[in-house]
């Protein structure tokens, strides 16, 4: 046996780093793409010993993801069926990394070839669809800016952006926290993403609004400081762009 599966079926402080972290992470890609699929294929197509793909998918299990997939439709035949692993909700979560990845590489292309005002665009038309999507139920709550802040909140938190909005110490202000961002990772390199997300706020809820911190920026959330004190720094502005 040699040293690479000494160390997989015996890990030591020194070997379960990077290396237990990317072969499990290969074990999660083959079984998205594969799955049902069973620990010794895995350890067929990785040439692992059977002992070490065990400890991996004891790891993907135990944190969800990975599941075994239930059989109970499936063929009957004679003995105990092997265990068969699918990926979990969870599980395709922690894949998407990749394509955050295969994001940055594409803006990094798009800004090499067209230039940064072609970023720049990019980002104005993602967080357009934003607005638009919002548009009405931000609308629908009148022109109390602090009521347009929690419908604001209460969409992107549908969203999947773990959003809530509270009242800034002093009472002159909300503030709009996000504690997740599916673009963190891209917006790292590409701040104009976070930036035109804050311009589309200010569109939305008819103000002007200031970032204090951003995910991508490394902070613990995104807050957006709204003033609601005084009126309106500029008309409401519709999806459009136009006066309301």
């Amino acid at each position: 046996m040699n040293a690479t599966l000494r160390a997989v079926d015996h890990p030591t402080a020194d070997t379960t780093t990077d290396f237990d972290a990317g072969t499990r992470q290969r074990v999660l890609q083959i079984i998205a793409a594969a799955g049902p699929v069973s620990a010794a294929e895995l350890a067929a197509q990785l040439d692992l010993a059977p002992a070490g793909i065990r400890r991996h998918l004891g790891v993907l299990e135990a944190t969800d993801q990975i599941t075994v997939h239930d059989a109970a439709n499936g063929p009957k035949g004679r003995g105990r069926p092997a265990r068969r692993y699918v990926v979990t909700s969870h599980g395709q979560s922690a894949l998407s990394h990749r394509y955050s990845e295969l994001a940055a590489q594409a803006l990094r292309f798009l800004a090499e070839t067209a230039g940064p005002q072609a970023v720049q665009g990019f980002a104005e038309q993602r967080v357009r669809e934003l607005e638009e999507r919002h548009a009405v139920a931000v609308d629908a709550a009148g022109p109390d800016v602090a009521a347009r802040v929690r419908a604001l909140a209460d969409g992107l938190a549908a969203d999947g952006y773990a959003a809530s909005a509270r009242p800034a110490p002093g009472g002159a202000a909300m503030q709009l926290c996000q504690g997740h961002c599916p673009v963190q990772d891209v917006a790292h390199q590409f701040p104009q993403l976070c930036e035109a997300e804050a311009r589309a706020f200010s569109r939305l809820l008819g103000v002007h609004v200031q970032r204090l911190s951003t995910l991508a920026g490394g902070g613990h959330v995104c807050t957006t400081n709204i003033p609601i004190s005084n009126a309106p720094a500029h008309p409401v502005l519709s999806v459009e762009g136009h006066s309301a």
